[in-house]
């Protein structure tokens, strides 16, 4: 196949699925690993799409790099993360064991949990030193701590969370995509949350209505894997099995 000719194909792909990664290039277009990213570097250097890690998505897609921090993050939106955290924390039973991702949303959490009988693991430093001062019990995560969103992560965590078996898992996430999934631009928080997500017997996916449409550099699950809670529905997308807006 003449270069031209693939790239038209890549392009109809992506006008197709919205984001295409370069294991399935390989496979549809039955090209070599390196042929592919080689492909995308071009397409993206003429911009006519955007390369993003691991594959590529359409050049008029909503893509986010940067990781704001918690400072940066805490007031945005707050009123509607607000309404999502309340609805996020009356599903918590005494008897579940329960994971609590880091981020401002599920931060937001904690402020509705009260003295609750049930147990919770997590990968953030100020999540569990407010569990604990309500009187919860917690299980902190080790490993590396990183500086903007303050969640742990690394080798070590993961380890320990293949070890737990949890019954509802609270999730943040930096875009939300049909094709996408869930991302978030960092790989290691990406894979914490990934590892996590799989340990729960259910997962939540708490996001206010501005995340959907966008994609980060990561996906950490695929859009079936947890519930979405938001504040409101985004055009596309339809409340049901798979998507719960919260009522005040």
């Amino acid at each position: 196949m003449l270069t031209e000719q693939r790239y038209e194909k890549i392009l109809a792909l992506l006008e197709e699925k919205g984001s295409i990664t370069v294991a399935e290039l390989t496979e549809l277009l039955d090209i070599s690993e390196s042929t592919a990213r080689r492909d995308i570097t071009a397409l993206d250097r003429a911009g006519r799409l955007t390369k993003v890690f691991g594959g590529a998505v359409a050049s008029d897609s909503s893509y986010v790099m940067q990781e704001p921090s918690v400072a940066q993050k805490i007031q945005v939106q707050k009123e509607e993360k607000i309404r999502i955290a309340r609805y996020a924390a009356s599903l918590i039973e005494d008897e579940d064991f329960v994971y609590l991702d880091a981020g401002t949303t599920t931060g937001y959490m904690l402020d509705f949990l009260g003295n609750r009988k049930a147990a919770f693991v997590t990968n953030a430093v100020a999540h569990a030193q407010k569990l604990v001062s309500n009187g919860n019990r917690v299980f902190l995560l080790g490993g590396e701590l990183k500086s903007t969103t303050e969640a742990v992560i690394g080798a070590q965590a993961m380890e320990m969370l293949y070890k737990y078996h949890f019954t509802k898992g609270f999730f943040g996430t930096n875009g939300i995509s049909k094709t996408a999934g869930f991302t978030t631009p960092d790989v290691g928080e990406a894979q914490i949350k990934q590892t996590a997500m799989r340990q729960c017997r259910t997962g939540y996916v708490l996001a206010d209505s501005t995340k959907f449409g966008h994609i980060s550099a990561v996906t950490f699950a695929p859009l079936n894997a947890g519930v979405i809670l938001t504040e409101q529905l985004a055009d596309g997308y339809e409340e049901g099995d798979g998507l719960r807006v919260c009522s005040e």
